[in-house]
């Protein structure tokens, strides 16, 4: 062995290497909220965004292998947010009646999709048709919300508050609703109490999964 030491970390400004890619990462996706949820992904180019994140377009390839991995970060991000608030909002569930378990579970998802326009928008509309990837990574995130809900209609039916049936066309119903309501509301400025909102999904909700076939 040579004896000598390893040469130490590089850093900037007091910041490391690391640190300063981290914050780079995050300058982008904060780019690409901003320009996907407001000019549009297929109107917003790479050099746009390194722009608006003050960084080289080397810095962006070393991130993201294109603006679809960008927009595709983007939206796992604001549904792991959602999916996180929906946890939370559970807590501990016991002696929840399906009423009390359907409005939690619209009331997570929606406070926090809607919680900005430019999230809605790119959750609803900018993801949808970009290539087939995309399409499966949204598919996977449907399938996730699906049995969420899915999960509530079986304790349902367990504590007989609904009909022992088949509900998979009933939850693709929902979550069309849901994300087709949400998307309108956040398009509109959010106009409308967000109670109101949750209200309104809550009882749709409700009424497909009590209704008999």
């Amino acid at each position: 062995m040579s004896g000598r030491n390893p040469a130490p970390r590089r850093s900037y400004a007091g910041r490391s290497a690391q640190e300063r890619r981290a914050e780079r990462r995050e300058r982008l996706l904060a780019a690409g909220l901003e320009l996907f949820g407001t000019r549009g992904y297929a109107a917003t180019s790479i050099e746009r965004l390194c722009a608006t994140a003050s960084v080289s377009t080397r810095n962006f390839y070393e991130e993201f292998s294109g603006r679809e991995e960008l927009l595709t970060a983007l939206h796992r991000d604001i549904n792991e947010r959602a999916r996180d608030a929906l946890i939370e909002a559970y807590g501990d569930p016991s002696g929840a009646g399906l009423a009390a378990l359907a409005e939690r579970t619209v009331r997570a998802f929606v406070t926090v999709t809607a919680s900005d326009p430019r999230w809605a928008r790119i959750a609803f509309v900018e993801v949808i048709g970009v290539s087939a990837d995309l399409e499966r990574h949204r598919a996977r995130w449907r399938a996730q919300w699906a049995e969420a809900i899915l999960a509530i209609t079986r304790e349902a039916v367990t504590r007989g508050e609904a009909p022992d049936r088949d509900y998979g066309l009933t939850v693709i119903a929902i979550i069309g609703a849901v994300d087709d309501l949400v998307h309108h509301w956040s398009a509109r400025g959010q106009d409308i109490p967000l109670d109101d909102i949750v209200t309104e999904l809550t009882h749709l909700m409700l009424a497909a999964i009590t209704t008999a076939r």
